[in-house]
């Protein structure tokens, strides 16, 4: 039986890595060591970085519905409070919509919060 070199294969799988690390700066996306050792520290960023940026939502998510609701007189915690105790189940995402493009509809669920939170 002949013997099968993986040259082909191989030839293959660096031009991959090559292509991924395009951009990259010097022999980073040139040589095939430098290029790999570049591309996988990239690819656990973007990893570690795309989970990361559900939580730097949330915290933006927080910061306008804070600024929105100390407009209307409470604070982030008395407005989550005051939604929780008059049963109004929105999730930050959607509220923080509501601050920035509908004032109108937060100042409502606000008010409906801030009346929930005195009794």
């Amino acid at each position: 039986m002949a013997r099968i070199k993986g040259g082909i294969a191989t030839h293959k799988r660096h031009k991959k890595v090559l292509a991924l690390t395009k951009g990259h700066a010097s022999a980073r996306h040139s040589l095939f060591k430098r290029a790999h050792e570049s591309m996988v520290h990239a690819m656990s960023y973007a990893f570690a970085h795309r989970r990361a940026r559900k939580g730097d939502m949330r915290r933006l998510w927080i910061t306008r519905i804070n600024a929105a609701a100390r407009a209307e007189g409470l604070t982030y915690g008395e407005l989550m409070s005051g939604l929780k105790t008059a049963g109004i189940d929105i999730n930050r995402k959607v509220l923080a919509d509501m601050a920035v493009s509908d004032s109108v509809a937060f100042a409502a669920v606000a008010a409906k919060a801030a009346a929930a939170k005195a009794n």
